[in-house]
Order: C-alpha cells, then sequence, then structure tokens
C-alpha cells in the first residue's frame, strides 16, 4: 500500500521547525516515519534547518539526473527533496517534508499527499518574528502580508500554534500518526 507524504507549509514565525523537532524526537526509531532533510543552495554554517547544503552547480547536477521529487526556488536558494523518497512512499511510509506552498499542486498529482498547514494568528508571528532579530518591522509586516493561500483541493490538516510547544508538538504528532495509521488500515 502506498505511504503518504507529508508537506509542512506555514508562514514564518509559525514554529514549525520546533514542531518537526518535537515531533521528530517523539517517533525517532519508529519505522512508519521519514523526517526528509532538504537539500539546499545554503552553506551548512548558514544556520538555519539541518540540511544539505549544495551548491548551485551541484544542485543543477542532481536536478537535471533526477535526484530530486520536488525542487523550487524562493529568496535566491534552491530547495530539493530527494528522490529516493519514492521507496519510502512505496513501502508505505509516512514522509514528512517541509514544502513550499508553490510545489504542492504538482505534489499532489503525482503524490499522496496530505498539507500539514503550521501556523499561528498573526499577532503572534509578529511577535516571533520580531524576537528574531533579523528584520525591521516594516519587514515583517511585508512579510506577513506576502503569505498566499494554499492551492485549491489539496486534502490539509490544520494545527494552531498559539500555546505552549508541547500542545503544538502534540496535534503534529496526532495528524501523523493518523496519517499512518490510515496507511496501515
Amino acid at each position: 500500500m502506498p505511504g503518504m507524504l507529508i508537506g509542512v507549509v506555514g508562514p514564518s514565525g509559525a514554529g514549525k521547525d520546533t514542531l518537526m523537532a518535537g515531533a521528530r524526537a517523539a517517533l525517532d526509531g519508529d519505522a512508519r516515519f521519514r523526517f526528509v532533510r532538504r537539500s539546499i543552495t545554503r552553506p551548512a554554517e548558514a544556520g538555519g534547518e539541518d540540511h544539505l547544503p549544495l551548491s548551485p552547480e551541484e544542485f543543477e547536477a542532481r536536478r537535471v539526473t533526477g535526484g530530486f521529487a520536488l525542487w523550487w526556488e524562493a529568496h535566491g536558494l534552491r530547495y530539493g527533496i530527494p528522490a529516493d523518497i519514492g521507496a519510502d512512499l512505496a513501502a508505505g511510509r509516512v514522509v514528512v517534508a517541509n514544502l513550499s506552498r508553490t510545489v504542492l499542486a504538482g505534489a499532489a498529482a503525482r503524490l499522496p499527499l496530505l498539507v500539514l498547514e503550521i501556523s499561528a494568528p498573526i499577532e503572534v508571528l509578529a511577535a516571533r518574528l520580531a524576537a528574531r532579530g533579523r528584520e525591521a518591522a516594516a519587514d515583517i509586516a511585508a512579510r506577513l502580508a506576502r503569505e498566499a493561500p494554499l492551492p485549491a483541493g489539496l486534502r490539509v490538516a490544520r494545527v494552531m500554534n498559539d500555546g505552549p510547544a508541547e500542545a503544538g508538538v502534540a496535534a503534529v504528532l496526532a495528524v501523523l500518526r493518523g496519517a499512518a495509521a490510515q496507511e496501515s488500515g
């Protein structure tokens, strides 16, 4: 039975990385799940998520040889999800990957997809972004105004991350375990 790709999306400041790290730790050793490490044309020392750093040339070489199941460009960088997720899906696993909204419709056309949208109220997002200290208030407001709606017709599970991190992790785990139970049932 084919597995399920869980495409995690949400605005900056929603706490996606925090919730996904908690879910990954809770599911460590559970062979039903794979949390994907993305390839990004960003040096490893640049910070942010744990990723496979690739030069633009290395990324392009992998892309043209079919090394990515999904790929996109955003904010001057290129992002890729490895093609080997196909074997995980064929084995019935739940594959969890941080995706861009721009690839959701194409992913849903080719793969069994459930979108996990993690968000928070706008005032919470603004406060979290301000606390990072990376952007001016005007830039934060512009970033929050840019958020686009999800493409129509997708299966979507939503988690509102506006309370303690533990509550958000529990909500994410419920979605992931529900997907795994659906795939094995």
